[in-house]
């Protein structure tokens, strides 16, 4: 038996998610939790064989979660299912240590696929995913200006550019309105840009936009 913890802030994402699993006679949820905190709570509860993980809750960011759940569960499968534009941040969480990235729009047969080939040890990705790693992999030119921030930063950089304010940022993520600010006044020096319409720019046409 397949033993899957469901890491997303939305209830409706963790009971659709329950409710295709169900159907499988082999994979059972014994667990969800809604942010990070209650993901290293459970981590010790039970003995997972896969988490599915969003990358945006609120507290510690999903990239920044699955650093320390590999550090903690190396042999724990991790599963991304997440709203955001597979061509980069799939590109980034796979690059983290993620075990397979599936858009939430894919259909429920696909995420059947994918974690029964993750718990076999295997990657799951699509396959314009695999060209654009092969690419990455192969190229020569340096890294974009958004590769060299911190996951933070990253993620604060995709919900500016979504048209979230600082105030809405900061609820999202349960840290202050200052300190996204800072994090914004970091994101702009580091991409010598010179405001949140540049953000915005720059974010779509690098397809790093956020469909809330």
């Amino acid at each position: 038996m397949i033993n899957i913890l469901i890491a997303d802030d939305h209830s409706v994402v963790r009971r659709g998610i329950k409710q295709i699993l169900s159907e499988e006679r082999d994979m059972q949820v014994l667990g969800e939790a809604s942010n990070s905190d209650e993901i290293f709570k459970l981590l010790n509860e039970q003995e997972w064989h896969l988490m599915i993980l969003d990358i945006t809750m609120p507290g510690k960011s999903g990239l920044d979660s699955l650093i320390e759940i590999k550090q903690k569960k190396p042999d724990l499968k991790i599963l991304i299912l997440s709203m955001h534009p597979e061509e980069e941040i799939a590109l980034r969480a796979i690059k983290t240590g993620a075990d397979g990235y599936l858009n939430k729009d894919s259909v429920p047969g696909e995420l059947i696929r994918a974690i029964r080939k993750v718990v076999t040890g295997g990657k799951y990705i699509s396959s314009t995913l695999a060209e654009t790693l092969i690419f990455s992999t192969n190229k020569d030119s340096g890294k974009d200006l958004h590769e060299e921030l911190s996951e933070r930063e990253f993620q604060v950089l995709c919900l500016l550019a979504s048209g979230n304010t600082l105030s809405q940022i900061a609820e999202k993520l349960s840290l202050s309105v200052k300190t996204i600010s800072t994090y914004r006044t970091r994101i702009l020096e580091k991409m010598d840009l010179k405001s949140n319409v540049e953000i915005t720019h720059y974010a779509i046409k690098h397809k790093l936009v956020i469909n809330n």
